[in-house]
């Protein structure tokens, strides 16, 4: 396998994923289950629940604590909502298969009850999409992290990989593209799970040493990216890919590459909750 990282460029074949089959039905688009944060801190995880279902998943759920209940509720529509106090609520929820891909870590939080939910996400053993309060927790937790499983997506922006990797972090800072790729696929092999590095040039690694690159843009046209909740959005859209059965490092290019566009789609002036709503335009122009 050559070590050099692959321009991502969107092919017929990933075109054709992006399709719903005709005479499908809901559940043959997965279920997708996000995890909130408590009252007050549940805005990044209903970004991430529009972007997974406006990708295609056929149902999202939003896992919510008591005490966001009425937020929550007063915002979403189509998304559907089921409390979770805490661990045992969420490990009851899992007991249906259904849910088929899961997200935790937009507006989570950081006690030590927060880490309990990323342990019994992680033992659910389904594709998960992992940001960032679920990334800073599983860099405090030596024994979470030995809890990764290859159908993870880790979603760090550079600060986040220097919390989750901190003996690869110098292969970052005003390095070329080869030595970003070489230390992203190094973290990949290392936590056994694809890595997605964000920034202006986005980096996915798989486990298996790959490695595919999103180059910035000279004409500035994706500057308006960096915006609150961009990132939240971002892991919906991996996690809505990753419920309609398509595997982590594809899942997380694709999602990469439709951000993007979506991104291009709107211009200047875009927030992250303009993101999902370019989806249907941007799936027009390529002929899904």
């Amino acid at each position: 396998m050559s070590r050099a990282p692959r321009t991502f460029a969107l092919t017929p074949a990933g075109r054709d994923l992006l399709r719903k089959d005709i005479g499908a039905h809901k559940y043959d688009h997965g279920h997708a289950l996000v995890v909130t944060g408590g009252a007050g801190r549940t805005g990044a995880a209903r970004l991430a629940a529009r972007g997974a279902l406006r990708i295609g998943a056929g149902l999202v759920t939003l896992a919510v604590p008591p005490d966001a209940m009425a937020e929550v509720a007063g915002h979403v529509t189509a998304i559907m909502l089921r409390g979770a106090g805490g661990t045992r609520d969420l490990a009851a929820l899992l007991e249906d298969h259904r849910y088929n891909a899961l997200c935790l870590g937009p507006g989570l939080g950081l006690a030590p009850q927060h880490a309990e939910l990323v342990a019994a996400i992680l033992a659910a053993a389904r594709p998960t999409v992992l940001d960032a309060d679920a990334l800073t927790l599983l860099a405090g937790d030596a024994g979470l992290m030995a809890t990764l499983h290859p159908a993870c997506v880790l979603t760090p922006h550079e600060g986040e990989f220097r919390r989750l990797f901190p003996d690869l972090a110098g292969g970052l800072a005003d390095a070329p593209t080869g030595q970003r790729a070489a230390t992203v696929r190094a973290a990949a092999a290392r936590a056994g799970c694809t890595v997605l590095l964000k920034g202006a040039e986005t980096l996915v690694a798989g486990p298996d040493g790959s490695v595919t690159r999103h180059p910035p843009a000279d004409d500035g046209a994706l500057a308006w990216l960096a915006t609150a909740g961009s990132g939240d959005v971002l892991a919906g859209f991996i996690l809505g890919l990753l419920a309609r059965g398509i595997v982590p490092q594809q899942a997380a290019d694709l999602a990469v590459w439709l951000h993007r566009q979506a991104a291009r789609q709107f211009g200047p002036g875009l927030i992250a909750e303009d993101l999902p709503e370019e989806l249907p335009a941007v799936f027009r122009a390529i002929g899904v």
